[in-house]
């Protein structure tokens, strides 16, 4: 398995724990990543399996959201997201769905500038393991709205889209793509954004969320032009690839998150040996996924900080 085969694996094997998913999703989604059923029933077999649903204690006090983080992860929904949800037709935010040039069949993607069309640093952004989903696109508004020329990279255009492909569908097709084809597509977005009146292309950050933060992580050590980056809980890039980061780092994780975070003192030092620019988050009763508002672990106190932190970052390196 490769880099992000193995977290996606991962991901669905910790979900299949946790009880979110039952073992007969966990071993589709597993093995829709790796390629192989075989593989799949081997991973799940060295998990601890959830309670028994007919086990009277597993499912005493139970509650819609069972497992989200303590705190304000209950309160999820638009009304509450971290830095207000962007409309499509926010005047202050052009928005728009955009097919990005490549040598291989066109790239789709979601662009959102500021209005003024002044020339604005740009932000690529990642989405998660599910695609390019609305909410995505609003993170993307969100961005245009602090003055930023975003644009999310569809990384299953050629498969579809992830409109097309279908949020069940998109962690496979994700898995049958290469690392390097995620680096080449985001860096394509990057040089479409670079011959727009309103961005300036020499100024370029990027941040992207769970599997979306381990891109960012590894555009950060394959892209030498990238002045930021804040990956949200994301696995970090092979340590011997961590000299060629040039970028400041600002890495963004969740306190209840064990299986990401695992990773955190490895790249801290990896970091700190090769004299980078970098900064840990770590918030507490927030676990993977916290800054997601249309999720179950959105926990609104921490997602507004990290946006914020994220806009300090950006103002900082670009």
């Amino acid at each position: 398995m490769n880099h992000f085969q193995k977290y996606l694996a991962d991901e669905f094997a910790e979900e299949y724990q946790e009880g979110r998913l039952s073992r007969r999703e966990a071993l589709k989604m597993i093995a829709s990543v790796t390629g192989s059923l075989l593989l799949a029933n081997s991973i799940l077999t060295s998990c601890i399996p959830p309670p028994e649903e007919n086990d009277p204690l597993s499912t005493a006090g139970a509650s819609p959201t069972a497992g989200a983080p303590v705190g304000e992860a209950a309160s999820a929904g638009p009304a509450a997201a971290p830095h207000g949800t962007v409309m499509p037709d926010d005047p202050a935010v052009i928005a728009t769905e955009v097919e990005i040039p490549t040598e291989l069949p066109p790239l789709r993607g979601y662009l959102a500038y500021p209005s003024n069309l002044e020339p604005a640093p740009i932000v690529l952004v990642c989405h998660e393991n599910r695609g390019l989903t609305p909410h995505i696109q609003d993170v993307t508004r969100r961005f245009a709205k602090a003055g930023y020329a975003a644009l999310s990279v569809d990384l299953v255009s050629r498969h579809g889209g992830s409109a097309g492909a279908g949020e069940g569908s998109v962690p496979g097709i994700l898995g049958g793509i290469s690392p390097d084809q995620f680096i080449s597509d985001f860096i394509d977005g990057w040089k479409y954004m670079g011959d727009q009146p309103f961005a300036q292309a020499e100024r370029v950050g990027m941040t992207g969320f769970c599997f979306g933060g381990g891109v960012t992580w590894l555009m950060a050590a394959r892209m030498p032009e990238l002045r930021a980056a804040v990956p949200f809980y994301g696995p970090h890039p092979p340590l011997d690839e961590v000299p060629n980061i040039q970028a400041a780092v600002r890495a963004i994780y969740g306190e209840l998150d064990g299986r990401i975070n695992s990773g955190i003192p490895a790249i801290e030092q990896a970091m700190q040996e090769n004299n980078k620019v970098f900064e840990a988050v770590v918030y507490p009763n927030a676990d993977h996924a916290f800054h997601n508002d249309t999720g179950s672990r959105y926990n609104a106190e921490a997602a507004r900080d990290a946006w914020a932190k994220t806009l300090e970052w950006f103002a900082k390196y670009l």
